[in-house]
């Protein structure tokens, strides 16, 4: 529900239940425009509990001035409601001090002009300070604290739950390091001896063993590839080498270019945009891939095929190669390389796209210019992205009962208090008979024994005064006036 639609309502209902006392008195009857400024105050409390909840509790004080104890009884739910908005406790009981000390005054003030005994005008004050004003003041406080503690305990689950997932890429990443590292050290060093052995072997054979020239060169060329594999293995685990620094620039990507020219293969690069070089690393490194990649197809597949290298930088980065037709039959090839490239892009949150075109072959790349933190997906135990945090607006079912529980005991005293006193007032008699009026003797009678067998009476214009209805005449009542001591000081009949 809306909060001011359960305002509105609250005000309403507090309103309502103060013009009650009009036609049904809790006491002594008062003057109407007292009752009437009661239950306007009354009302006003209710959003005021919400807007300046510090104010709201001192201003329920003035209502124990007035005789209207429906008007009073809601001022348990606007302390409810204010003390839960007070975080500061010492403030909260200082304005409950504080107001007690008023609530005592203006009921003293009220007892004063009503002639209450010191007994009575005592069990008064007691019931409205610890029943309307203690009590909803405690309950308020200890639903006011639980709210910001839950919510620092959200927060600190929040943090735990993150820091937990920085943890476990530290420690992902921490690992890659030290495999590379070991790769690096190990297999860096035996492939670069067996290049070079290769390399040596290959101008030997060329004067002594001519025949096997071409067996010696495949050796040279499969171990540098091998070497290029191992580096980007090594880009893979989130290492970088001294041979990747320029991986993916312009500068590198016109040095494959030029190699395949050299080759024989009729290549040219489009180039728009800036350069790379100050771009992602695992960027650079998918440019440098695909490009490679496409151009070693090429050699396989079309060497004689006019080839267009083209990269486009802006907001993303476009990778192209394409090639034309060639004369050269088409292998059918494993596809492995594409498989590859295809993984590798979408690990840093790109596309890829490689097919037959126009006769030739088409492979393109649209790579991030910010690639996204690499995932792991399909392993037990992977970590991807804390949980969103639990809000201290999501209740449990044991909180909504405990809360429920707490704030039921804070008003139910009071509210049960004024239900009773309502219902007497409604269903008492209200009306005596002649005879039983003849009977009250003037400087004898006290009000309570008036009271106690017919009610309060309704509304009279006199201060001091009940006025009953005639049982037994539809046009007469009776006014009974007390002094300040309760006593019977007149008595008089009255024409409707």
């Amino acid at each position: 529900m809306n909060v001011r639609v359960r305002d509105g309502l609250w005000m309403a209902s507090a309103f309502l239940l103060a013009l009650v006392t009009l036609v049904a008195p809790l006491g002594r009857p008062g003057q109407w425009w007292l009752v009437v400024a009661s239950a306007v105050w009354a009302a006003a409390l209710v959003p005021l509990s919400a807007w300046r909840p510090r104010w709201a509790i001192v201003l329920t004080a003035p209502l124990n001035a007035v005789n209207n104890l429906l008007a009073l009884a809601p001022t348990s739910l606007v302390v409810f409601r204010a003390a839960r908005s007070v975080r500061s406790q010492g403030e909260l009981w200082a304005l409950i001090g504080t107001t007690a000390v008023l609530q005592a005054g203006f009921g003293g003030l009220y007892a004063w002009r009503a002639g209450d005994s010191p007994t009575e005008y005592a069990l008064a004050t007691a019931f409205t300070v610890v029943f309307l004003l203690v009590f909803p003041a405690v309950a308020g406080a200890l639903i006011g604290r639980r709210k910001p503690l839950t919510q620092v305990l959200m927060e600190r689950n929040d943090y735990l739950e993150h820091a937990r997932v920085l943890t476990a890429t530290t420690a992902r990443s921490a690992t890659r390091a030290h495999i590379a590292s070991e790769m690096h050290d190990m297999l860096s060093h035996r492939l670069r001896q067996l290049t070079a052995h290769a390399e040596t072997l290959e101008h030997s054979a060329v004067e002594q063993a001519p025949e096997l020239r071409e067996q010696v060169e495949l050796i040279r060329k499969t171990s540098a590839v091998a070497m290029d594999e191992l580096r980007e293995i090594l880009g893979v685990l989130g290492t970088s080498t001294d041979a990747d620094e320029d991986a993916g620039t312009r500068t590198d990507v016109e040095r494959l270019v030029a190699a395949s020219a050299a080759a024989g293969v009729s290549v040219v690069l489009e180039w728009s945009g800036d350069d790379l070089s100050n771009a992602d690393a695992r960027l650079r490194r998918a440019v440098h891939r695909v490009v490679r990649e496409a151009l070693t197809n090429v050699h396989k597949h079309a060497p004689s095929a006019r080839t267009r290298v083209s990269v486009q930088v802006a907001e993303r980065v476009r990778v192209e190669v394409v090639n034309g037709p060639s004369s050269e039959p088409r292998g059918g090839g494993t596809r492995r390389g594409l498989i590859g490239l295809d993984e590798r892009v979408e690990l840093i949150g790109g596309s890829f796209d490689a097919r037959p075109f126009a006769g030739g072959f088409r492979v393109a790349a649209d790579l991030p210019s910010h690639p996204v933190v690499q995932e792991e997906t399909g392993s037990a135990g992977s970590v991807t992205e804390a949980p969103p945090p639990i809000t201290a607006e999501v209740l449990t079912v044991p909180r909504v009962v405990g809360g429920g529980c707490l704030a039921t005991l804070a008003v139910v005293p009071a509210l049960g208090t004024a239900f009773v006193l309502l219902v007497v007032a409604i269903f008492g008699r209200g009306e005596m008979s002649r005879q039983e009026f003849d009977a009250f003797e003037i400087s004898v009678v006290h009000e309570e024994e008036v009271t106690e067998t017919f009610g309060f009476g309704v509304h009279s214009d006199n201060a001091g005064c009940s006025r009953y209805h005639a049982s037994d005449s539809d046009a007469l009542d009776f006014e009974l006036c007390f002094d300040e001591y309760g006593v019977l000081a007149t008595k008089k009949e009255l024409a409707r």
